[in-house]
């Protein structure tokens, strides 16, 4: 895992764990229709707490990227609120992706303190933002999630995405693909294209435009790492 990363040119510095269980696993089941089935193990993810939040790191990046899967655990939720903290202290932004619908049912309340309170970004799909809001229509989340926090970016499969922020409203059309194969990391890769283009000071309408190349990428094979040079793929379709 540390491997693999760093092959990919992350920086990551967080240690072994001395003790406990092992790194998270998903052994996920995709069917012909591309949805897909998982049955997840966090393992060590669970047991993130605030003393693993590294201060220099936070306040150093321009942006701190949350995983809503991760709010389960009471030391995590103390994490993602100290790494908020950190970061709007040294005057960077934070994002958070709400990962799951059920997820979301688990922590609405809790969620929405978060997002209101904290959250400069947020990622959600369409399921996701109409669970978080109880709404049966996606206009209505609209209008709710337009007053809780700057920038929404909100995916809709093949109807594309919608991004948010005030009174400025960008539709996003989702790029076509020969075959969807599987469907897993296709948020993921919407908010990676999304948040490259924001930290380069690019503006929302070509984030978005982004997050759907590299999300188009992802569903036309198995699997959730990119076979393809996602920049190129970019300047191919984006110029």
């Amino acid at each position: 895992f540390r491997h693999d990363l760093t092959a990919a040119g992350v920086d990551f510095v967080t240690p072994d764990a001395p003790g406990g269980p092992p790194t998270a696993r998903s052994l996920i089941l995709v069917t012909p229709d591309a949805q897909r089935t998982m049955n997840t193990f966090l393992g060590a993810c669970v047991h993130i707490g605030p003393d693993d939040v590294d201060e220099q790191v936070v306040a150093s990046a321009k942006l701190t990227y949350l995983e809503g899967y991760l709010w389960d655990m009471p030391p995590a939720k103390e994490a993602f609120l100290r790494a908020a903290r950190i970061a709007h202290q040294a005057g960077r932004e934070v994002a958070l992706t709400l990962s799951d619908a059920f997820c979301v049912d688990r922590h609405r309340d809790s969620f929405l303190e978060l997002v209101e309170g904290h959250i400069d970004i947020l990622f959600a799909n369409e399921q996701e933002i109409l669970s978080l809001y109880q709404v049966d229509r996606f206009d209505e989340a609209l209008q709710h999630v337009r007053g809780h926090c700057r920038i929404a970016a909100l995916t809709r499969s093949e109807k594309g995405a919608v991004i948010l922020s005030g009174d400025e409203v960008h539709v996003v059309d989702a790029v076509p693909v020969e075959r969807v194969v599987d469907t897993t990391g296709a948020g993921d890769l919407f908010a990676a294209g999304f948040l490259h283009g924001h930290t380069q000071g690019w503006g929302l309408e070509v984030c978005g435009r982004l997050g759907a190349v590299a999300a188009a990428e992802i569903i036309s094979h198995y699997g959730a790492r990119p076979e393809a040079d996602l920049a190129a793929l970019a300047k191919a379709q984006l110029g």
